[in-house]
């Protein structure tokens, strides 16, 4: 590849934006020619996060000050509700990566009940792949537009698609629960939630009524036609900044043994290079997947042989955001998937 391929970013100074800035100055097939922000204007990000991956980049400049003839790719790393505003002045006239939610539910009556209905382009919902990069490799190819997924649903998706592709688990009453560091909240996170004077704080919120619910039943629901999957969701929020940690409660399906399932993930890492099954003397845990674009799985005995605990472990910021955004870019390109995350 002669030419280098320019490269945006609107929404540069969250904590997502700058983990994407970061990784993308580092490719070697990538100009990122324009750093926008809604905050912060005419300044560079290594005044704020004085890292060398930001050095000699373009001078931040209003989010809307984009012009999208000057670049071939622009990463929307914006809120849900905001990022709908951008693809409606941009579709068709770039390629579109979007991080936010706007996109990723096919749907708008569901994404209205869990978003609002501050949607300026519906129509456009089924013209988006969703980015789950280890599912959908093939429609990614070429694509251009690609939403992102969730940190919680790349979590949870991940391990239980191929369960549920092969009949490997029931699908009637699966149990998810699922820690995130406070890092998913945002910058506008309240820290105060987290510590005392005396101690670290821990908590669940949203159990079975999270937003990220209705995502994650429609993928598992176009991976097994049949019938809909029933899961409970219990996410929790940790006084760690960045990780995530999903163990999941599934009933084998009648002849099918935790071998089985062992197998299936052993094969499945030959062909994604970030998926990683974890034998089990190795510990998995948030060090292991911090600063990461991998997603860990183990297994865990249950009491009963006809039931499985499978614990998924990723960044939250990099593969559940800005590293699968990498990672579907490359897949598009025809790039090595590789490139820039490892």
């Amino acid at each position: 590849m002669k030419n280098k391929i320019r490269v945006a970013v609107l929404g540069s100074t969250g904590y997502v934006g700058m983990e994407l800035v970061k990784i993308l100055s580092n490719h070697t097939h990538i100009d990122i020619n324009f750093l926008g922000s809604e905050t912060i204007h005419d300044s560079y990000l290594n005044n704020i996060d004085n890292t060398k991956e930001y050095n000699q980049l373009p001078l931040l400049k209003p989010n809307d000050s984009f012009n999208a003839e000057d670049s071939d790719y622009v990463f929307l790393s914006l809120p849900h509700a905001v990022s709908n505003k951008y693809v409606k002045k941009y579709f068709n006239k770039i390629n579109i990566i979007d991080l936010s939610a706007d996109f990723r539910l096919d749907n708008f009556d569901i994404y209205k009940k869990n978003y609002g209905n501050e949607h300026e382009c519906k129509e456009h919902l089924k013209n988006f792949i969703y980015g789950l990069a280890e599912i959908n490799r093939e429609k990614i190819i070429g694509s251009k537009n690609i939403a992102v997924p969730g940190c919680y649903p790349t979590s949870i998706l991940l391990p239980l698609i191929p369960l549920i592709n092969n009949k490997l688990v029931d699908t009637k009453n699966i149990i998810i629960d699922s820690k995130s560091g406070y890092s998913g909240a945002g910058k506008k996170f309240d820290f105060n939630k987290m510590k005392s004077k005396n101690d670290y704080n821990f908590y669940n919120y949203n159990t079975n009524n999270h937003r990220h619910i209705a995502e994650i039943q429609q993928e598992l629901n176009k991976n097994n036609l049949q019938n809909e999957v029933k899961f409970s969701f219990n996410p929790h929020v940790l006084p760690n900044f960045r990780g995530m940690f999903s163990t999941i409660y599934c009933d084998l399906n009648v002849g099918i043994k935790k071998t089985d399932i062992i197998n299936l993930f052993h094969e499945l890492q030959k062909l994604n290079p970030f998926l990683k099954y974890i034998d089990n003397d190795e510990t998995l845990d948030f060090f292991s997947v911090q600063n990461s674009n991998y997603c860990k799985i183990k297994i865990f005995n249950h009491y009963s042989e006809d039931k499985i605990i499978l614990v998924s472990a990723i960044d939250n910021l990099i593969k559940g955001a800005a590293g699968q955004a990498v990672q579907c870019f490359n897949i598009a390109e025809n790039i090595e998937e590789t490139e820039s995350l490892v």
